[in-house]
């Protein structure tokens, strides 16, 4: 990407000359029933901040070329072994090419933001405005701000090749199952999803496998849309290999 290049104004923000800070309102308006007749309080307004925040993300990650999405856990830290392992996926993703999108946020998004910068990739964050955990983290090149956290998953969905999974919280496992519902329902083409750190994901695989397979709420099939492996290179080119306009 080239550094030079003006992004447009909104809640876009570059490192360096071209930071931007950011004032918003959180999904908590647009959920809550309101009678205020006050214009800017409404729906139909709400709509227009909706438009503009696809806009400015659209604009910004259009630039960035093919991407990996890595998520993970905001509440570890650099001492943890999955640090280290979330840091050499964003190394493996940058070496051939990919950019690294995370959620912009501390843990292994930060790690997995790092390890791009270690190796000279181009480092994203989508951020989310929360009341704890989500400042951005120190290695992002392209930092975007979203107030709504709808926006901000189609964006890891639209501009990736693929999804990494580290193990996390409530957020992680939502990415997650989003992608894995939007992959099984034909919503998105051919979408490589991996999950990393095996023994955390192991209990939820055999739950999938003898309890919701085993009742028939899902096929065989589904459970074939996840790769597991702890080899940041196996999985890496697992994503960069596959193209959704294959499907």
């Amino acid at each position: 990407m080239d550094s030079d290049r003006n992004f447009r104004a909104g809640r876009v923000r570059v490192t360096g000359d071209h930071a931007r800070d950011v004032v918003g309102i959180a999904d908590q308006g647009l959920l809550r029933s309101t009678i205020d007749p006050s214009f800017v309080h409404t729906d139909p307004w709400r709509a227009l901040r909706i438009l503009g925040e696809f806009v400015d993300g659209f604009d910004a990650l259009s630039r960035c070329g093919r991407a990996v999405s890595v998520f993970g856990s905001a509440r570890l830290g650099e001492d943890d072994p999955l640090y280290s392992l979330a840091r050499e996926v964003g190394r493996s993703a940058a070496r051939a090419g990919l950019t690294v999108i995370t959620g912009g946020g501390p843990g292994l998004m930060e790690a997995a933001n790092r390890g791009a910068r270690d190796a000279g990739g181009l480092s994203v964050g989508c951020n989310i405005e929360l009341p704890h955990e989500q400042a951005p983290n120190p290695y992002l090149d392209v930092s975007i701000d979203f107030r709504y956290f709808f926006v901000r998953k189609t964006m890891f969905v639209k501009y990736a090749e693929g999804f990494v999974v580290l193990p996390g919280g409530f957020g992680t496992l939502d990415e997650l199952f989003e992608a894995l519902t939007l992959i099984q329902t034909g919503k998105i083409g051919r979408f490589p999803l991996v999950l990393m750190g095996g023994s955390t994901w192991r209990g939820l695989i055999e739950w999938l496998r003898e309890d919701a397979l085993a009742d028939g709420r899902i096929a065989e099939s589904d459970l074939a849309l996840i790769t597991l492996t702890d080899d940041p290179d196996e999985a890496i080119a697992t994503i960069a290999t596959a193209s959704r306009d294959d499907c």
